[in-house]
């Protein structure tokens, strides 16, 4: 038996076919002419020595032995895929592709992003706003910005920010809301994207804290902090606000934290990215640059009252 593959057009042109059961889709997406894909196929099958292809009215199916070649096809030519965009990122020293959650790109990334444009102009920054997991030798991103526990053992991960809560309000709010009492009445403000969090920084955890009774039942629930941060500042409610999502509105007094009691959780953010591109003279340039502006919210730390979610939750248990 003969081992030799067939040419890389032809198998590109069988994988392209495959997936799309047209020879005429296929032609499109390789923009060839539909005699030449055919031609590719043609020229596989005698490569083979059988049919890949069943040639029905208007119709095409696989035979068994384009069944077999599938799964091969189309793994090969994925790994191809991403090994060009590997090759492609090792040699490229202008562009980052940057992830980070949509809260976070929202509220924290997009506002400095001027900073370092103005610092580095010779670099040219692209941002995907998601919080699915990534494998960088397949997805064309350069740097992760994620927050939680850290599972990072396959990548390059350097911590940047220490989360904590605390109640945070609109100043006109916080003229009625003067203890921590008063937040019984008050319309509290719910964010659903830490609920996967344990222990818990959630209102009831921070009322615990407080010593006071369970939280009032309802308010506002908002999917992402940013929403939540957003309805606080038109004075809707009071958010149990994230430092590393609210430090500019804080710091620019939109925002006020009347009580100096805060939740401490083990979840931070991290700069993720492959092992050794942390080396690479653009990527350094950008992970020290964002671990720069950072230090602006350890200002914020100043005067404040920390308990970890993690003893209240003991506290709870015991009870």
């Amino acid at each position: 038996m003969n081992d030799r593959l067939p040419p890389l057009t032809a198998l590109r042109a069988f994988d392209a076919a495959a997936r799309h059961m047209s020879f005429a889709k296929a032609a499109d997406e390789l923009n060839v002419t539909p005699a030449a894909l055919s031609f590719q196929i043609k020229s596989l099958e005698d490569h083979l020595g059988a049919p890949v292809f069943r040639r029905l009215n208007r119709a095409i199916e696989l035979t068994e032995a384009g069944r077999a070649l599938v799964p091969g096809t189309r793994d090969g030519f994925a790994s191809l895929t991403a090994a060009w965009r590997g090759a492609r990122r090792v040699t490229d020293s202008s562009t980052i592709t940057v992830t980070a959650g949509p809260a976070f790109t929202a509220k924290w990334l997009a506002p400095r992003m001027f900073a370092f444009a103005q610092d580095h102009p010779e670099i040219e920054l692209r941002f995907t706003a998601t919080l699915r997991l990534l494998d960088f030798a397949r997805d064309d991103v350069d740097v992760a910005i994620r927050f939680g526990m850290p599972h990072d053992e396959d990548a390059f991960a350097r911590s940047i920010i220490r989360e904590w809560v605390t109640p945070m309000m609109s100043p006109d709010l916080a003229a009625k809301i003067r203890k921590p009492e008063d937040l019984a009445s008050a319309t509290l403000l719910h964010q659903d994207d830490v609920t996967f969090l344990k222990p818990s920084i959630q209102w009831a955890a921070w009322f615990a804290a407080a010593g006071l009774g369970p939280p009032p039942a309802g308010g506002l629930r908002f999917s992402q902090a940013d929403h939540a941060l957003d309805s606080a500042l038109t004075g809707t409610g009071v958010v149990l606000g994230r430092v590393s999502l609210a430090a500019r509105d804080l710091a620019e007094g939109r925002l006020v934290m009347p009580f100096d009691l805060s939740l401490t959780t083990d979840a931070h953010y991290r700069l993720i990215c492959a092992n050794g591109a942390e080396k690479r003279p653009h990527i350094k340039a950008f992970l020290d640059w964002v671990e720069g502006q950072t230090t602006e919210i350890l200002s914020l730390d100043e005067g404040r009252r920390f308990v970890s979610a993690a003893a209240v939750e003991d506290t709870l248990s015991v009870r």
